[in-house]
């Protein structure tokens, strides 16, 4: 359960809250919530995403619902750093895309009083820990695991399998290259997709 501090009176040091989960589980909706939230109540807040993400909006952060929220596009963490000034609340949608500098930069964010907001994918299409995650995860004061619904059993997912042919780690998709898969369900289509392969070679090899 994700008990929100909104209250920093006695200390000059901020927080850092991680939203984390596989695709389609809701941590952009929960990240544009917080944030919003924050904005009712008149406090500053400024949004970053990584210049990549184009799916929805070059600029603005998109949820799946299309629930939107205006933010600053950048190529690099440091950049961060840099343009936020004399804010209360930072949002930082996609971490997973930044490079590792990211987690300095999210802690000297919060040393300076900021509180720091930021969501992405806990592990990558192959199940392994994705990028700076793991790091920013160990040093948030909160960490909130939300989870997608798994497309085959129906059971809580947390696996996001890459239904395209395509082994690059980064690799923007929606719906028609991923899906939500529980562990059982992710393990199983992982086997078939190598089987797959594997007998696709074979054909074409015969031939």
């Amino acid at each position: 359960m994700f008990l929100e501090n909104t209250v920093n009176h006695t200390e000059q040091f901020g927080w850092i809250e991680v939203i984390c989960g596989s695709m389609f589980s809701g941590k952009t909706e929960e990240l544009i919530r917080r944030l919003k939230r924050a904005q009712f109540a008149k406090q500053s807040v400024e949004i970053f995403k990584p210049a990549l993400d184009t799916r929805y909006d070059e600029e603005q952060v998109v949820s799946h619902n299309d629930n939107r929220i205006r933010s600053t596009p950048v190529p690099v963490s440091s950049n961060i750093r840099l343009l936020a000034n004399d804010v209360d609340v930072i949002g930082i949608d996609e971490a997973q895309f930044f490079d590792d500098e990211i987690v300095a930069v999210c802690n000297d964010l919060a040393n300076r009083g900021i509180r720091v907001i930021v969501a992405g994918l806990d592990m990558d299409f192959q199940g392994n820990p994705f990028g700076p995650m793991p790091a920013l995860m160990a040093t948030a004061e909160y960490v909130t695991k939300v989870h997608a619904v798994c497309t085959h059993t129906g059971n809580l997912a947390h696996y996001s399998f890459r239904k395209a042919q395509n082994d690059k780690l980064v690799m923007l998709g929606e719906t028609q290259e991923y899906e939500p898969l529980s562990r059982a369900a992710y393990f199983k289509a992982v086997k078939n997709k190598e089987k797959g392969i594997t007998d696709k070679k074979e054909s074409s090899t015969d031939e």
